[in-house]
């Protein structure tokens, strides 16, 4: 069943309107006709609107609420991945798989050893393409949210931003202990928020580590092997997952 999202204000106590670029999606490449079935989410409430196709216009396309389904498919936790910004197009496999995996915000940040220079034009640009890629990921991976990847931040500012959550993980090539990392892992509660540090190609600068332990990032491992930054963030996630998912 195809999974599309619409403004809260569009959902009524018996119908469901869906607009903007979904519209044509559905019209003319799914080719959805009236009388059938789509699931439709608000991106707020976690839940899932399931409903019968009525009519089709360029603009809009109406639908009658058959049910709502209350199973919350998200984490019960709020992940937010600060991602140092890699070369190339890493940033947007980063994204999708990111958010096939439950992550609740991406925060790119230019970090000592980012390599990648974009003035403020571009990055815009590459942040509105990111937040498409999220949000088509989001509806296949059937979320009931489309988390956000917010603006391109300094490492400074990123420090701030992460202040405010309630646990901060920081991978590091150099630590050793895993049954540390176990410990930690295990430790968090369902509920809190979770801030986790990958740095860029070339890792994180030593002044970047001591920032953050300056505001209690917990320091751990991801084993005896050197992973890629496009792929540390994605173990992280993985192993939260299998932790918290109820």
């Amino acid at each position: 069943m195809y999974q599309f999202f619409t403004e809260p204000s569009n959902i009524h106590d018996k119908s469901v309107i869906i607009e903007g670029s979904d519209v044509n999606h559905i019209k003319n490449v799914l080719r959805i006709k009236p009388g059938e079935e789509i699931s439709v989410s608000n991106g707020i409430d976690g839940r899932e609107y399931r409903c019968e196709v009525v009519s089709l216009s360029d603009e809009r396309v109406e639908c009658k609420l058959r049910f709502i389904k209350e199973d919350n498919v998200e984490l019960p936790n709020k992940v937010y991945l600060f991602q140092g910004y890699p070369k190339g197009d890493k940033m947007e496999l980063i994204v999708q798989k990111c958010v096939e995996l439950g992550v609740y915000e991406i925060v790119p940040v230019f970090m000592k050893r980012t390599i990648v220079k974009l003035d403020e034009k571009k990055a815009e640009n590459r942040v509105k393409r990111l937040n498409g890629i999220a949000e088509a990921a989001a509806k296949q991976s059937k979320r009931a949210i489309i988390p956000r990847v917010n603006r391109i931040m300094s490492f400074r500012e990123a420090i701030d931003y992460a202040e405010d959550l309630d646990i901060l993980l920081l991978p590091y090539e150099l630590a050793e202990d895993m049954e540390h990392t176990r410990q930690i892992l295990g430790s968090i509660e369902k509920g809190k928020s979770v801030a986790v540090f990958i740095g860029p190609e070339g890792g994180i600068d030593e002044s970047e580590i001591d920032a953050l332990n300056s505001i209690g990032a917990n320091v751990i491992t991801l084993g005896k092997r050197i992973l890629r930054t496009e792929t540390a963030g994605l173990a992280v996630l993985s192993w939260l997952t299998y932790l918290l998912e109820e």
